[in-house]
């Protein structure tokens, strides 16, 4: 049993910090081949934060694990919202400034109810994951679209910040790309075999090790990007970071697992997980929205989503080794 726990958690370890490496060096490739700062922010650092999910679950589905991979999905949905910018609002409060985002909440809105559409029958077919593939090309080419137009805002000034403030050269950033990549499968992997192991020793469902487990330590990158981006009063990227994780969670990662292997979705993801997913997503449109000018998560409003992140996963747990 010794050895799983060790591999869960160097596997955590070296895939917060291989995130890491992969969205810097991505970022600054991006920027050395002409991209705008919107669009970085948009397609790069909001997608790429998601890369740990992404490899992870795909790992999990080839290894016929597709539990891990739907809950790693869903669960780390929740974490993002929940958990992350909960303690993010509550270390101070997040003011929404960026058109892209206030356009990007409602589509939010609109991938989470496919999402329940699908797991509603208790599957997730390869023809439904190809349709989340679709939604997610058809979502980033918008993106890309709009981030061509070189709009001003206030999303792509903070990116542009960023990228100022720590200048990378091309040889460096490929190298971090390729290195993070690297050891995004190698943690990865290890994480999956850890995980399975465990749940096996407790009798637990990869479904509750994914949303739990897996789906926590996989959203660290997240947690991570968000905390530094607040305290630069970058406000806009922290919650652009959830945002963007969540829209590729829901469309890129359940749809590949869903392409490698069919995922059979318990009765438990919609009457508990995709419940809790849908309200967490509407609190969010309605927070952060503003729909009488800048929107605001308050201290308030970041305790409250730590709440329901505590009692959900309290819930999971104890109807787990409980009952």
């Amino acid at each position: 049993m010794l050895m799983p726990v060790l591999a869960v958690l160097a596997g955590l370890l070296l895939l917060v910090w291989s995130a890491d490496r992969f969205v810097e060096g991505a970022a600054a490739t991006a920027k050395h081949l002409g991209m705008s700062p919107l669009l970085i922010g948009m397609v790069i650092i909001g997608f790429g934060t998601s890369a740990p999910e992404l490899v992870v679950s795909v790992m999990a589905s080839v290894d016929g694990n597709p539990g891990i991979a739907l809950g790693n999905a869903y669960g780390s949905n929740i974490a993002n919202i929940a958990l992350i910018l909960g303690l993010t609002a509550v270390i101070a409060p997040i003011a929404v400034h960026s058109q892209v985002i206030r356009r990007e909440l409602p589509i939010l809105l609109a991938v989470t109810a496919v999402a329940a559409l699908q797991v509603y029958d208790g599957e997730v077919t390869r023809m439904e994951a190809i349709v989340l593939l679709a939604l997610l090309v058809g979502l980033m080419g918008w993106n890309i679209y709009q981030g061509r137009r070189g709009q001003v805002d206030a999303l792509g000034g903070e990116v542009a910040q960023e990228l100022v403030a720590d200048p990378i050269p091309m040889r460096k950033a490929l190298f971090w790309l390729a290195i993070g990549l690297l050891f995004l499968v190698a943690s990865s992997r290890l994480l999956v075999w850890g995980a399975v192991d465990i749940a096996q020793f407790f009798g637990v469902s990869d479904l509750v090790i994914g949303l739990t487990v897996v789906a926590i330590g996989t959203s660290l990158p997240e947690l991570a990007s968000s905390i530094a981006a607040i305290r630069k009063n970058e406000h806009d990227m922290a919650l652009g970071n959830v945002i963007g994780s969540n829209l590729f969670n829901t469309l890129g990662v359940v749809g590949l697992a869903g392409v490698i292997h069919p995922v059979i979705a318990e009765p438990e993801v919609f009457t508990r997980d995709m419940l809790v997913m849908g309200v967490l997503t509407v609190a969010l449109f309605f927070f952060a929205y503003g729909f009488r000018g800048p929107g605001r998560i308050t201290r308030i409003e970041g305790a409250a989503l730590l709440t329901v992140f505590v009692g959900y996963t309290a819930y999971l747990l104890s109807t787990t080794f409980v009952g």
